[in-house]
């Protein structure tokens, strides 16, 4: 099993955190991304999108840290990563997609690079702009735990799951473009949770070997 990755991707941290779930300890190729380096032609030939993460393992190829999270729970099912029921499994992958399909898309890096350098936007608007994003799918999230019965110590129950997997590189991102995460207290107790978790806290982007 190998994974090319890069320690500040939102994406590749989901995966870590998923893989240190499960026990996982793959080879980890170092793709950087400030370099361009995913924008290469062999790295486009292992993953065509030119993304980060990729995980190879027993002769193929994925891409997509939701795909290779849930690929991940289907090969080791223990921890499960997903819970028994259809209703709560939808309710863990709907907060998961919060962060997967409305937030992350926005405020990805090859995105704020194309508002700077083809359409002209400075640095402030810029930040404005993933600011915008980051608060609006984060007060969604906030609502839809803080409102619900099925939230425990983690967003749903109390053993972490695909909610938590996403939610906390998600939050490491918030902080990165400062935005003020005082809004979001039952976001930032479960964070607190998480990183009591090794699993969690040996996926933090300040731990990994290319960490810069």
């Amino acid at each position: 099993m190998k994974l090319y990755t890069y320690f500040r991707s939102s994406a590749a941290f989901r995966v870590r955190i998923a893989l240190n779930l499960k026990g996982l300890k793959p080879e980890q190729v170092f793709v950087h991304l400030r370099k361009n380096e995913q924008g290469s032609a062999p790295y486009r030939g292992i993953n065509p999108q030119g993304l980060v993460p990729t995980l190879e393992h027993d002769g193929r190829s994925f891409g997509q840290s939701l795909a290779i999270a849930e690929y991940l729970d289907e090969i080791v099912p223990e921890p499960p990563l997903l819970p028994a029921r259809a209703a709560e499994r939808a309710r863990v992958r709907q907060l998961a997609d919060i962060v997967a399909c409305d937030i992350h898309p926005l405020g990805n890096l090859r995105v704020l690079r194309y508002l700077r350098d083809r359409m002209g936007q400075n640095e402030e608007a810029v930040a404005d702009w993933q600011r915008h994003w980051i608060a609006l799918g984060l007060e969604a999230f906030e609502d839809l735990v803080a409102g619900s019965s099925d939230t425990g110590r983690f967003c749903h129950k109390d053993k972490p799951t695909l909610a938590d997997i996403f939610l906390i590189p998600q939050l490491a991102n918030a902080r990165r473009a400062q935005l003020d995460l005082a809004p979001f207290p039952t976001l930032l107790r479960i964070e607190e949770t998480a990183l009591a978790l090794p699993a969690f806290a040996d996926a933090l982007p300040k731990n990994q070997p290319d960490a810069e």
